[in-house]
């Protein structure tokens, strides 16, 4: 029913960066659901049924956000767990030998990470998360109609290409556990 739910099986870094959206949104309407409801819910064409699980579902949201002061910045616990998770994921697939394509592909990378980092990116958050947070910024100036450059387009393609890795191994991994080594 829900994107997320939808993404969540599918895609979970599509997913990720689907709820760092949802969690802007709901900073762009001041965390009100009365708001949300009516001026974001409402626009939709949904019947009276999916109006009101969309409305429990941002109340939840809502409602999360508030309880982990993450208002006016900063992520859900609930995506910090997955981030944590491919975090991990990441570390075991770089450990192992059986995964030499996805090795090579980190490495192609990492300069890209290792140049955000030069630019400002948090040094202290992991080379994933830096690269969630290069396509998350590049998918909203793509949004807002922004110019990119060629460097930042080539850099962007080859993190989704590493990130789409991670993100398909992480499914296979929950459907039938990845043998390491």
């Amino acid at each position: 029913m829900f994107i997320s739910q939808e993404l969540r099986k599918k895609n979970i870094a599509e997913y990720l960066l689907y709820m760092w959206q949802i969690e802007d949104l709901i900073r762009a309407y001041g965390c009100s659901l009365s708001a949300i409801r009516h001026d974001y819910i409402d626009k939709f064409n949904y019947d009276d049924e999916q109006k009101e699980e969309m409305t429990d579902w941002y109340g939840n949201l809502v409602t999360m956000m508030n309880q982990e002061g993450c208002r006016e910045k900063g992520h859900l616990q609930i995506n910090k767990i997955v981030m944590q998770q491919l975090i991990e994921l990441n570390a075991q697939l770089l450990q192992s030998t059986r995964f030499p394509f996805y090795t090579s592909e980190y490495y192609k990378v990492l300069p890209f990470i290792v140049e955000l980092r030069k630019r400002g990116a948090d040094k202290a958050e992991s080379e994933v998360e830096t690269c969630f947070n290069a396509l998350y910024g590049v998918m909203m100036l793509r949004l807002q109609k922004k110019k990119i450059s060629p460097d930042t387009e080539h850099a962007i393609k080859e993190i989704t290409t590493f990130i789409g890795m991670l993100s398909d191994y992480y499914i296979k991994d929950k459907n039938e556990p990845l043998e390491f080594d």
